[in-house]
């Protein structure tokens, strides 16, 4: 499982020309499940994702977690965090999670975070989604589950 995260100042997803989601300064977060994953990469993950200290101090180091400024979280699916493109030029994706395996591993992402009392918006999984990011910095990073590091 990984997340590929981007500080920004304010987001938004929009299916069928209406808005679903939105927020103001935090993350968002591109989640990709893999097979084989399961929920024991969820804690590791989502925890790195609201502790790791990308939000700048008061002297402008990147020195604060999303947590202590009261960042908000955009929460998207992204089957194509695993594409393959060692191969020819069109990508494969055989090690993206199938919807059957996907899909709750996302929703249980989100329950964490949400259970946490933060502020969280989502697009709709399996969704066409048009995603407006503003990124902040920009600061993008990528994160990957202790299963991943190994």
């Amino acid at each position: 499982m990984q997340a590929l995260i981007q500080r920004v100042q304010k987001a938004s997803v929009t299916i069928d020309n209406q808005v679903v989601g939105r927020i103001n300064k935090g993350l968002v977060i591109l989640l990709g499940v893999k097979n084989g994953d399961t929920e024991a990469e969820i804690p590791y993950l989502a925890e790195k994702c609201i502790n790791l200290r990308i939000f700048e101090d008061d002297a402008g180091k990147m020195n604060r977690s999303g947590l202590e400024v009261g960042a908000e979280y955009l929460i998207i699916s992204q089957f194509t965090l695993y594409a393959d493109t060692r191969h020819g030029r069109r990508p494969g994706f055989s090690d993206a999670a199938p919807p059957e395996i996907s899909r709750p591993l996302y929703d249980k992402f989100v329950a964490f975070l949400k259970d946490k009392g933060l502020t969280v918006a989502t697009g709709e999984f399996g969704a066409y989604m048009l995603v407006e990011i503003h990124n902040d910095g920009p600061v993008t990073l990528t994160i990957r589950s202790k299963k991943e590091q190994d």
